[in-house]
């Protein structure tokens, strides 16, 4: 029951909106479940973190499958070799799937993320600068 109640917050179309019933999800569970709510408070910065990107970024954010496909790829790679000599051995596989992977990701036809959506993000990287009166660059960005 409480989990529903929780994932309501994470329904809504507008940060705002995800803000305003994350706040009403706290009030709900305040006087049955002190705990969550000690929990949730303090974790609503990481929480809704993702209500910080464009909308159309969240579904990616939230979803776990690109990290279990990378997984995938390192373990069928890995059990093709078999044996390693040595740690570094592994190593060097695991980074150059990774290597491959992000050249994928940046580059390729299937871009984790496209240039358009790319583009949202720096616009909001610019009207937080703008705000701010000094450039940053969101580490989501260098990161990308």
């Amino acid at each position: 029951m409480v989990a529903s109640i929780i994932r309501t917050a994470f329904t809504l179309p507008t940060a705002q909106e995800v803000n305003e019933q994350y706040s009403e999800v706290i009030k709900m569970l305040g006087s049955s479940h002190p705990k969550v709510v000690a929990m949730l408070r303090d974790a609503r910065e990481d929480v809704l973190a993702f209500a910080g990107f464009p909308p159309r970024h969240w579904r990616k954010i939230w979803s776990t499958n690109p990290m279990e496909r990378v997984n995938k790829k390192i373990k069928w790679r890995t059990n093709v070799v078999g044996v390693f000599p040595n740690p570094e051995a592994l190593l060097r596989l695991a980074g150059a799937v990774l290597v491959e992977q992000h050249d994928e990701w940046e580059a390729g036809d299937r871009r984790y993320l496209s240039e358009g959506s790319m583009a949202e993000l720096m616009a909001v990287d610019q009207q937080v600068s703008d705000l701010i009166g000094e450039k940053i660059l969101l580490p989501e960005l260098t990161a990308a």
